[in-house]
């Protein structure tokens, strides 16, 4: 296997455990959520009070998973789904005061996960690395885009 297609695979495990790792770190402040929902609850800080189809969009979640997400999330305090008030078909996801109090931890645990991610990187390495990744991300982007929903999605 040659570096190039190893790269997919890198990218994966490192996306899984990560992601484990950030939820042990918050399940130690007693938050237990998993790594998927805290993206839904990152792009809500970034947006609050968005339409569900947006959010599906920004955390690049299946609308039947997110609602799903968003069921146990809603049922544990952390967002609301409330209707538009200039549109009652449409449905918005919004914060709770619970998210909100929790917002310093995540910060914390997000600063601790970046140290841990560039242990021993200098800084251009880090910026060489951002670069080529949202290369990477443009060229998964500009394939989805090609075929409407992405191959084989």
């Amino acid at each position: 296997m040659n570096g190039q297609q190893q790269s997919g695979f890198l990218i994966s495990k490192i996306h899984h455990l990560s992601g484990r790792i950030f939820a042990r770190m918050l399940k130690e402040y007693e938050i237990e959520i998993n790594p998927a929902q805290v993206r839904i609850i990152l792009v809500l800080w970034q947006e609050d009070g968005i339409p569900i189809r947006e959010l599906a969009q920004k955390t690049a979640l299946e609308k039947s998973t997110l609602t799903a997400m968003l069921d146990r999330l809603e049922r544990m305090g952390y967002v609301r789904r409330v209707h538009s008030a200039t549109d009652r078909r449409q449905i918005l996801v919004e914060r709770t005061e619970l998210d909100r109090s929790w917002q310093d931890i995540y910060v914390k645990v997000s600063q601790e996960m970046s140290e841990l991610f560039y242990q021993g990187f200098s800084e251009g390495e880090i910026y060489e690395l951002d670069r080529y990744l949202r290369r990477l991300l443009v060229n998964l982007e500009t394939s989805k885009e090609k075929d409407g929903r992405g191959r084989g999605g």
